[in-house]
């Protein structure tokens, strides 16, 4: 019987404080959370498991998940709902600081589903990094593993520990996504398409490196490819990632098979099976960026896109 769930994640939900030259305002994010969001838009029967409090914060998160009928699952309960300080520039781009409590029960219950995926302060924040790992091992026997490291250099152990704790997910997932910022932190100086193919070397499936207007490229044992980005005018770049990803699993469930059929063909990707899947996902992520905050588009309104650009 295959399981009621399309994805599920495990990792952070959080409460952005996004601090503009306008000042400062809340919004519900984290980046697993942002991919849950993304899926849900897309129509996926969608789980998160996060350390969510019973406050204010927390309850303003569930509302947002539930919108987009994601399911909250409690993994613990913390204190306060965690919190990210976000500072955008003048050309949109985020950076942060945390207030984050990552200690999992061991081991954390996390339910089935077609796809399990992680990334980001959830993989890399001691302790709980260390179960993320762990359930992820346990995942890959009956779903398929997707992984964004999505670094946060102000809560990692130092480059050294950080890419350890990447290369070993990466050798547990079938499908990777990483901003080109993230491989370069890793990785100074090699170019992405290097790490790209390094990361299928070490087992990942597919490998995704995005690089913002710059476009995306996509490495698997089979295929290797280039998408440039799509044409947008940028409002904020919170989330344009996480939709990326979540569109990416979206395109990749469309595949048919159960989980062991799309684990050999995500591997089996060329480059004319693979370059319809970042595009997509490049148009996904250019909706968002084009709106204020997380607000990735719905299923239709991708098709609406499509159908515009046939039509021009």
């Amino acid at each position: 019987m295959s399981p009621e769930l399309d994805v599920v994640v495990l990792g952070e939900a959080l409460i952005d404080i996004v601090t503009t030259s306008a000042g400062a305002a809340e919004r519900p994010g984290g980046s697993p959370a942002n991919v849950t969001v993304a899926l849900g838009r897309l129509g996926r029967r969608t789980a998160l498991v996060a350390r969510v409090a019973d406050d204010e914060r927390g309850r303003v998160l569930n509302d947002w998940l539930s919108a987009s009928g994601v399911t909250l699952h409690p993994a613990g309960s913390p204190e306060h709902t965690a919190t990210a300080n976000a500072m955008i520039d003048a050309v949109g781009n985020a950076t942060y600081e945390f207030d984050i409590d990552w200690v999992l029960p061991v081991p954390v219950e996390v339910p089935a589903a077609r796809v399990f995926h992680t990334g980001s302060v959830a993989a890399t924040l001691a302790p709980g990094a260390d179960e993320v790992r762990a359930t992820a091992e346990r995942a890959r026997a009956t779903a398929l593993v997707s992984y964004d490291p999505n670094i946060r250099p102000a809560l990692t152990g130092g480059v050294d520990d950080a890419r350890q704790r990447v290369e070993a997910l990466v050798a547990l997932s079938d499908v990777v996504k990483a901003s080109a910022e993230d491989a370069e932190w890793l990785y100074p100086g090699v170019p992405a398409l290097e790490v790209a193919r390094a990361w299928v070397a070490l087992g990942a499936g597919l490998a995704v490196i995005t690089d913002g207007d710059a476009g995306s490229l996509g490495v698997t044992a089979h295929g290797s490819v280039e998408i440039p980005a799509v044409p947008t005018r940028v409002v904020d770049t919170v989330g344009a990632g996480d939709t990326f990803m979540g569109t990416l699993l979206d395109g990749i469930l469309n595949l048919p098979g159960d989980v062991d059929e799309l684990r050999t063909a995500v591997r089996a990707l060329d480059d004319a099976a693979l370059a319809p899947l970042l595009r997509r996902a490049a148009a996904a992520a250019a909706i968002t960026v084009g709106r204020e905050g997380m607000d990735p588009p719905t299923r239709e309104d991708l098709q609406h896109t499509a159908a515009l650009k046939e039509s021009a």
